[in-house]
């Protein structure tokens, strides 16, 4: 268990499948949503939570695929459509769908969760804060602000990208810090962990989470199919990875909503998760020379994860009434892991849009 007082789970029942929810505050405080991102859980943001006052209610779901929630496969098909239905069922049976109350915190894949929430019910949203997103676009294989795909097939982007590796010792869930390459631990550590802040959280419990992760092509990686595109992998239809691949997943359409919500993006000028050079992107790998045989800038250079979200929002906030609904706040210094790292800031943030 996290060290955080207050911040306890539980598992209810949705009209889709048994979620297990991170909550603190009281039942009739200001709702606060809290989605996590790939690899984590509700749990990690025990520290966010900590931060926040006694009238505010902590929501925080394991998302499926993760955490103690139900063993449902993901349907790639529709994005993350699975999860944000999910989210949507959750509200429901907690009788905040469609007031328009609740104040929603997605970080990495679970801004693009939030993302596609915004899209499909945004009657449930109060406000929307983007914590290091996942691009409107999804992750890997589009090559320019307006998410142009590098290939038809959206090769480069989906389940075939994740290390055999790191998947096995996900699996087997694997502790050590043996061949860091491969090590969750010290991936963990290193891209979505507490940087300068790591002697405030408690690594083994974050882990302990982490490996909750459940693996296979129904969850992480997904499938992936063969591709005559380099570097011969494209996305399949099912899992965590497909569901981000520009394939199935495209929110862009936020640039034309009218939803009247504010939203305010947070992100870290270090970054090396959800960046214009993500460490985890084909394009940025295969310009370093860690992929062999990559095509070259012209055809599939570093995705701009971050110029595309802000165009997308820019069209947001050129939407009638909407100029002022829209607040990016870049954090110097501050990677990946902001929940972790930046824990009072993040706070401060979803403060200043629940008295907004």
């Amino acid at each position: 268990m996290p060290t955080t007082s207050g911040f306890s789970h539980s598992i209810i029942e949705t009209p889709r499948l048994a979620m297990n929810v991170w909550v603190s505050g009281p039942d009739d405080g200001t709702p606060v949503l809290l989605i996590h991102g790939n690899l984590t859980t509700g749990g990690f943001w025990t520290y966010v939570a900590a931060e926040l006052p006694d009238d505010i209610r902590v929501i925080a779901p394991d998302m499926r695929g993760f955490g103690l929630t139900e063993d449902a496969p993901i349907d790639a098909t529709r994005g993350l459509g699975d999860m944000s239905d999910d989210v949507h069922g959750l509200l429901e049976a907690l009788g905040l769908a469609g007031r328009g109350a609740v104040h929603a915190v997605g970080w990495s894949m679970g801004g693009g969760i939030l993302q596609q929430l915004l899209l499909e019910h945004p009657d449930d949203l109060a406000s929307l804060t983007l914590v290091a997103p996942v691009s409107p676009y999804g992750f890997g294989g589009t090559v320019d602000a307006q998410g142009t795909l590098a290939f038809p097939d959206a090769a480069s982007s989906g389940g075939g990208g994740a290390a055999p590796e790191f998947v096995r010792r996900l699996r087997e869930k694997d502790t050590s810090e043996e061949d860091p390459n491969s090590s969750p631990r010290v991936i963990l550590r290193s891209f979505y962990g507490a940087g300068a802040n790591a002697a405030n959280v408690d690594e083994d419990f974050l882990l302990a989470e982490a490996l909750t992760t459940r693996v296979g092509d129904d969850f992480y990686p997904g499938d992936s199919a063969a591709s005559d595109n380099w570097p011969t992998t494209a996305p399949g239809n099912r899992g965590v990875l497909n569901t981000m691949s520009p394939k199935h997943f495209n929110t862009s359409a936020i640039a034309t909503s009218t939803a009247g919500i504010p939203i305010t993006w947070i992100h870290g000028t270090e970054d090396l998760v959800c960046s214009d050079r993500s460490m985890f992107d084909f394009g940025t790998l295969g310009e370093l020379g860690a992929v062999p045989g990559w095509p070259g800038a012209d055809m599939l250079p570093p995705q701009p994860m971050k110029a595309q979200l802000r165009a997308v929002l820019d069209g947001y906030a050129s939407q009638p009434g909407q100029a002022d609904l829209v607040r990016e706040v870049e954090l110097e210094g501050i990677a990946h892991g902001l929940p972790l790292e930046v824990p009072a800031r993040i706070a401060e943030e979803i403060l200043a849009l629940v008295h907004r």
